[in-house]
């Protein structure tokens, strides 16, 4: 087995137990398993994680990564604030539709959780990072395109996040992409409104 930095093979084995997740489930997926999955021994993954609460916390926050990089690259400033949204909301729906069992996988995740003793904060966890991402996400915007929110950042990024977690849930059971794009176009239209100057064209600012 060849040898890599700790950090990396850390990576390697979170990667390893979202796949295995994914396709078995989450109380089915053992560490013996996640060492299979990444080719490596489980003393390693024993080396490499202290407990199996700090996996799943690797696993949460490098799923949210997963969509949110994707996210990142789609919202550079456009003529207008609404089609920088709304590319910015596509292209995290393209994540869910080509990921669905990554997506289901979270939900999968947030159960678990709540329903091991001492593994609530995991949820609480999952779910404060929803919120974070969106606060940075909109930050990173509103100052690439010279915008001020009319409703507190904090505020917004919850409205977004509780949004989008209800719709992602909502087409994986139901599967319905026209309804899917109707919601994400009402949303696109809503953050316009609770932005200064978001109903116009604004020209971005000189970095």
């Amino acid at each position: 087995m060849a040898r890599m930095p700790s950090a990396e093979r850390r990576r390697q084995l979170v990667e390893a137990a979202i796949r295995a997740m994914t396709r078995d489930g989450v109380p089915r997926t053992t560490t013996r398993s996640i060492a299979a999955e990444a080719d490596v021994s489980l003393s390693v993954f024993h080396y490499c994680f202290g407990s199996k609460q700090e996996l799943l916390e690797s696993v949460i926050e490098a799923i949210t990564e997963h969509s949110v990089a994707v996210v990142r690259e789609a919202i550079r400033p456009k003529d207008t604030l609404r089609e920088t949204v709304r590319a910015g909301f596509q292209a995290y729906w393209n994540h869910v539709r080509t990921h669905p069992g990554e997506h289901m996988l979270t939900y999968e995740l947030t159960q678990y959780a709540l329903r091991q003793p001492g593994f609530g904060h995991l949820a609480r966890r999952q779910y404060g990072l929803y919120t974070e991402t969106f606060t940075q996400l909109i930050g990173q915007l509103l100052d690439d395109m010279g915008l001020e929110p009319r409703v507190p950042v904090a505020v917004l990024a919850h409205y977004l996040a509780v949004m989008t977690d209800g719709l992602t849930l909502n087409f994986l059971v139901l599967g319905d992409e026209t309804a899917a794009s109707d919601v994400l176009d009402t949303i696109a239209d809503q953050v316009v409104h609770l932005v200064h100057g978001g109903t116009r064209p604004v020209a971005p600012q000189a970095r």
